[in-house]
């Protein structure tokens, strides 16, 4: 019979031939199989410190979807991470038993033993070195050598593999963000299932079978084949192992998608009754705009996705009627809606306009918020710039108070000044060409309410002389317009992370993503590594830029929060987005069966992960309430 330390042996092997289901392979020899269970150094996870009951194992938890590629809100939402966050955005170790850190620049990692993939292959270090070695710098898959938040000073790190369970990197200089990255909702990927994705990687794989896999899959080359069969964010290979708590089951396309337990994850609560307690989720895709109806009348048992607060009366009365809970948390982002002028939109005469700080001002002041706050939010959310919120240790009341006083007077004058002084027989004002000063507003038409807020906007700027047309179309058209630069304003949520701690990388503030919609075209030279767009031609987002470079170099909390407000005195001080209102709430639907799912709490992507800090692998099904 096969010993487990030669199983293990067998299955950490780079030496595999031919290679499907390599993992199941080894595990079937002469009929021997890795049982299931937690690593030997589990995580405990203490739920009766956590204010919260330890449950028991079983039931099924539906949820609603609106289309296919929601999968990804499963990784998301399961949150296993190599280094996470609790409740309060402290780190901790997670996926690994500990760590350590020197100066912020040398990070070891050690990792559990007996830690298994979901197919029971181990996860070691030669997991790490896979990832590093074979796919980070293979020009074949990484045709742009290692990810960009890896490289400091433009050095990538020294990668140490000290033994089967510990692996290290390294910098000269400190790389602060290291351990954030590991922490988010979407982190850099150092780690995977190499047992499995050797069969489809051509250092590994005969040429032969991965010619049949290749034309299989229908894919053009291998490249194709590994990150096909390797995704994680969007996890839509049933084959693929996963560390979440929940492994998908279904392949797409389909309607429906099952998630089933992990029998290898490595939570365990306080009475060593392994994690997740539910055994599986069912995802069902639904049109959006039915998503609300279904989940109160009780076709979900945890629902946050296509709903919102609008939705709240109708969820709310539905608790009389079916075994639902409705609370409310509060949304995190810099603002629930913003406006974002294109400062590096094509047309010469607006993009010279919304370079001049006046006229950004202007159009803050001649909104009146606490209109829209009644109108929209029933009055509940807080008018605001676009930015941090109080929760943060970083906030300050003068950010969030930055331009946002109804003052329609001031509005005037600044435009006056910035020489919009000509007005048509309708009080509109007029460009230099001549056109009448009218801003369209393009949005991908995904929340409701942008439509009713976006009116009001119209009749606050109308007042000042600016007329604005609304313009909807597809996410994607929307993304390639506003890159392609023939946007000249859109609407957005605000900055993602409104709760941020030194520690986080302050990169929203500066141009580092073409994400950000009111500088794409900088954002992406930054993240092209100057191969594409421009880089800023402004020096207030120059400095942010600057900034931003010490924030990296810095060695200390301290520094790095001083350089936190010296960028959000910028960023709200210049209004390069213009904020409405935030702390809005979000209506999360829950059984009433089901234990451990918080009242209250902080709805956000970044850095909270949607459910994943409140780890939803320790909620349960008791008896009806």
């Amino acid at each position: 019979m096969i010993t487990r330390r030669l199983l293990l042996s067998l299955l950490a092997s780079s030496a595999v031939v031919p290679f499907a289901k390599a993992a199941e392979t080894a595990m079937n020899l002469e009929g021997a199989t890795v049982p299931p269970g937690p690593p030997m150094t589990p995580r405990v996870i203490n739920l009766a410190a956590l204010g919260r009951e330890p449950g028991k194992r079983g039931g099924t938890a539906r949820m609603l979807i609106g289309g296919q590629r929601d999968i990804r809100l499963m990784p998301i939402n399961g949150y296993a991470r190599l280094i996470g966050y609790d409740e309060h955005l402290n780190p901790l170790p997670d996926l690994l038993e500990k760590y350590e850190v020197e100066h912020s620049q040398v990070f070891t990692f050690h990792l559990r033993e007996g830690h298994r993939w979901s197919d029971g292959s181990p996860f070691t270090t030669e997991d790490f070195r896979y990832v590093w070695e074979d796919m980070f710098h293979n020009k074949e898959l990484h045709r742009g050598g290692i990810p960009a938040e890896l490289i400091v000073n433009g050095a990538e790190p020294r990668f140490e593999i000290l033994d089967e369970l510990t692996v290290r990197y390294s910098w000269d200089a400190p790389n602060p963000d290291f351990l954030a990255q590991q922490a988010a909702p979407s982190p850099t990927r150092l780690m995977m299932p190499s047992a499995y994705m050797k069969q489809f990687h051509a250092k590994y794989q005969d040429a032969g079978t991965l010619a049949k896999l290749i034309k299989a899959n229908r894919v053009e080359d291998w490249s194709s084949l590994h990150q096909n069969k390797g995704r994680t964010v969007r996890p839509e290979n049933p084959d693929l192992p996963t560390l979440d708590p929940w492994r998908n089951r279904t392949a797409p396309p389909a309607q429906q998608f099952i998630f089933e337990r992990n029998p290898h994850f490595h939570r365990i609560d306080e009475n060593g009754v392994q994690l997740p307690y539910i055994d599986r989720f069912v995802l069902n895709v639904s049109s959006p705009g039915l998503i609300a109806a279904k989940a109160g009348s009780g076709e979900s048992e945890l629902q946050l996705a296509n709903i919102d607060f609008a939705d709240y009366t109708f969820l709310k009365s539905s608790e009389q009627r079916f075994p639902v809970h409705v609370n409310l948390w509060k949304r995190t982002q810099g603002s629930r809606i913003a406006l974002m002028p294109n400062l590096t939109c094509k047309d010469d005469i607006w993009r010279g306009l919304f370079r001049d700080v006046r006229v950004r001002r202007a159009l803050s002041l001649a909104i009146d918020r606490s209109e829209i706050n009644k109108a929209s939010f029933y009055g509940i959310a807080k008018e605001s710039a676009n930015t941090i919120l109080p929760e943060s240790r970083l906030y300050r009341k003068e950010y969030a108070e930055a331009y946002i006083a109804h003052d329609p007077h001031e509005a005037n004058r600044l435009l006056d000044e910035a020489g919009l002084a000509r007005r048509n027989e309708k009080g509109f004002r007029l460009l230099s060409d001549g056109r009448i000063a009218q801003i369209v507003i393009e949005t991908a038409g995904e929340d409701s309410f942008e439509s009713d807020v976006l009116e009001l906007v119209a009749d606050h700027w109308y007042k000042v002389g600016i007329a604005i047309h609304v313009r909807a179309s597809s996410r994607e058209l929307f993304r390639s317009r506003i890159r392609g630069g023939e946007t000249i304003m859109c609407v957005w949520p605000g900055i993602d992370n409104g709760v941020p701690t030194a520690d986080m990388s302050p990169k929203e503030l500066a141009p580092t993503s073409d994400d950000q919609l009111q500088w794409a075209n900088w954002g992406l030279h930054y993240l092209s590594g100057g191969s594409d767009g421009r880089p800023p031609d402004m020096p207030e987002p120059l400095k942010l830029l600057d900034l931003l470079a010490d924030w990296r170099r810095s060695g200390e909390t301290a520094e790095r929060e001083k350089i936190w407000h010296e960028m959000l005195s910028i960023y709200t001080d210049q209004v390069f987005t213009i904020g409405i209102v935030n702390a809005a709430l979000q209506p999360v639907v829950s059984s009433s069966r089901l234990r451990n799912m918080p009242s209250r709490g902080l709805f956000c992507f970044d850095p909270y992960s949607y459910l994943g800090v409140y780890m939803p692998d320790t909620f349960w099904f008791g008896e009806s309430a």
